[in-house]
């Protein structure tokens, strides 16, 4: 407010003088120097100088406001002073406009200023609870650095672990032979007059080649630009082509590819695109700041995947879910379980129903810790990062839980990495300056980005109105590129483990095994870690066994391939029975499986029990 005070030698620019002895204002004070820049001076009140230019300002005004002093003489304090100061940067103006557009804000506002002032102590606590120690507006140039790292370390895991098992999943021998689907895909685009459109219908680049040769080359090509991300080098384009790259295969790999961890992969890259920096040689002191836009892009997809998973749940209306019973069947009907699973499962009722209650309070409650000041946003990371390590312990979830928790570390800012990465770092970039032009892509993208992902949230409780109709056309042109997905894991929790066991004979009266790699089979077979590996096969076969044969055209062609002894195919097997010749008849018989518990395993040394269920598939023969 303005004090009625002029000094007779006022600054050469203004100066804002404040209680140098109050850490609560010292910690203000450097947020909006920072903000001001060299446009304003700053001297705590205590500083000699101040008394004997200033005799006009009578001591006690220091003490109970921060004072500003215009070049002009004129001394204002209290809120007024704050926001005058603020509006020395173009950027910080809006707050004094409004201060003075209405005498009712302003009244408040200087209200609110005096209650802040006569209680700064409590307001110290609860600055230092919701900021901790830096309450300036911090730098991601070290978080875009360390997310962008993990991100390429992730696209590395996710090709070269597809790359091992792409020709007997999609190749011409393999389950689902891809050139025959873009051959019929040709086909049936000829025949019904679509043109440049089947592009986009049909996003790959198998359009250009369809061998299994140029399958391979694709998951080479992503595998050493996965290397270039890590290492820095013209991220920006590296990170185009990754997403390019695996859009091109998850599109050929239909059932195989269609996992929620490969959309939200491609979610991911593409908006990562737009957060890269512009450089071909790896150069931190030279990079533009990361786009704050596309940073909370990026937290928002975290906030979606978190809070869409929780409330899927809740809506589904399963009783295990409400009953908070879901974690007593979790850790054995889930696709692959690890050993801990084991342990897990022997828990008390109770606790699993305790650890329910944790799970729903860190998925629908820890991402909206996302919008708040940074020591609380912290303690949000931690929780969901918490909860993915928990996640990622019991169950073989590929790299989900990990591009999860490189996720978290956006929520992170340089501040906190400065205190863990090598000295080198601690020199921070100097360019503050972020490409205008960039915005002309980063504006559409955020528009379409928060208006489809509305409707992905918006439908899990059942919204359907106009706005979603029209927003559901938008949604529906742009599905094929699977960048921009709904999410939600076990929406409803099955309450048994049904297995498919696959047999072959050469007399259809002598059955064997076919041994998976992963998949619960062997009843003595100790449950392995196998993440960031996804064996696709294995997961596979944990969704055809909820359904029936009819409703998994790929599992008829599996055994198509077993009984034309397939090399390709027989690779993505731990044991083959038919080493050197297939066998005649293939046959598949179902099985309910659950952990034994602590006295069974100690008695016969088996992780797993089963009793039959009855035929899954009745023995074929090749010409069947």
């Amino acid at each position: 407010m303005q004090s009625g005070i002029h000094v007779a030698s006022p600054p050469p620019k203004p100066l804002m003088v404040f209680d140098g002895d109050c850490r609560f204002c010292g910690l203000w004070i450097r947020r909006w120097r920072q903000l001001t820049g060299d446009t304003v001076d700053y001297l705590p009140s205590q500083d000699p100088q101040i008394a004997a230019r200033f005799p006009e300002v009578p001591r006690e005004q220091f003490n109970t406001a921060v004072v500003l002093i215009e070049p002009d003489g004129c001394v204002i304090s209290g809120a007024e002073a704050v926001f005058r100061a603020l509006a020395k940067n173009p950027k910080t103006h809006w707050p004094q406009h409004l201060y003075e557009s209405s005498a009712a804000i302003s009244g408040i506002t200087e209200g609110a200023y005096k209650f802040v002032a006569s209680h700064r102590t409590a307001f110290s606590y609860v600055t230092r609870f919701l900021w901790g120690r830096h309450v300036e507006q911090p730098d991601y140039f070290l978080t875009r650095w360390v997310f962008l790292r993990a991100l390429g370390v992730i696209y590395l895991v996710a090709f070269i672990s597809l790359w091992t098992q792409i020709s007997g999943l999609i190749g011409h021998n393999g389950i689902l032979p891809e050139d025959r689907f873009m051959s019929a895909v040709r086909q049936a685009c000829d025949e019904q007059g679509i043109g440049m459109d089947r592009f986009r219908l049909v996003p790959t680049l198998c359009w250009l080649d369809s061998s299994d040769g140029f399958l391979q080359f694709q998951c080479a090509a992503g595998t050493v630009l996965a290397i270039v991300l890590i290492f820095g080098i013209a991220p920006a384009p590296s990170l185009a082509l990754l997403w390019l790259l695996y859009l091109s295969l998850t599109t050929v790999g239909r059932e195989f590819l269609e996992f929620q961890w490969d959309n939200l992969l491609l979610e991911a890259g593409f908006l990562s695109i737009f957060f890269a920096p512009l450089r071909l040689l790896p150069d931190l002191s030279k990079e533009s700041p990361p786009s704050r836009i596309v940073l909370w892009l990026l937290r928002l997809l975290l906030f979606k995947l978190m809070f869409s998973s929780g409330c899927v749940k809740l809506a589904s209306g399963d009783p295990t879910w409400r009953n908070l019973t879901a974690l007593t069947y979790h850790y054995f009907t889930q696709p692959l379980p690890t050993w801990i699973a084991w342990y897990a499962n022997q828990l008390p009722l109770g606790f699993q129903k305790f650890s329910c209650v944790v799970m729903f309070s860190i998925e629908v409650g820890a991402p909206f810790l996302i919008f708040v000041p940074r020591q609380v946003r912290f303690f949000g990371a931690g929780a969901i990062a918490f909860l993915q390590i928990l996640i990622l312990l019991t169950g073989n979830y590929t790299f989900f839980n990990i591009l999860t928790l490189a996720l978290c570390l956006l929520l992170l800012d340089d501040f906190v990495f400065l205190k863990i990465l090598p000295a080198r770092f601690t020199q921070r970039p100097k360019n503050k300056l972020r490409p205008r032009w960039r915005l002309a892509f980063i504006i559409p993208l955020a528009a379409v980005f928060l208006v489809v992902s509305f409707l992905e949230v918006a439908t899990i409780f059942g919204v359907q109105d106009a706005l979603t109709k029209k927003i559901a056309k938008l949604e529906e042109k742009i599905a094929p590129l699977r960048t921009i997905n709904d999410y939600g894991l076990f929406m409803v929790m099955t309450t048994e483990r049904h297995e498919i066991i696959v047999q072959g004979s050469d007399d259809g009266a002598h059955w064997s095994d076919y041994e998976f790699k992963y998949k619960p089979g062997d009843l003595n077979g100790r449950p392995v870690f196998v993440a960031p590996f996804q064996p696709r096969l294995d997961w596979q076969m944990w969704f055809a066994a909820l359904g029936s044969i009819d409703q998994n055209p790929w599992f008829q062609n599996f055994c198509f391939q077993l009984l034309q002894g397939s090399p390709e195919v027989a690779e993505l097997l731990q044991k083959n029975p038919f080493p050197d010749k297939p066998p005649r008849y293939i046959r598949a018989e179902l099985y309910n499986y659950h952990f034994t518990n602590f006295t069974e395993r100690r008695a016969t040394g088996a992780w797993w029990k089963r009793e039959s269920i009855g035929e899954y598939l009745p023995p074929v023969s090749l010409h069947e």
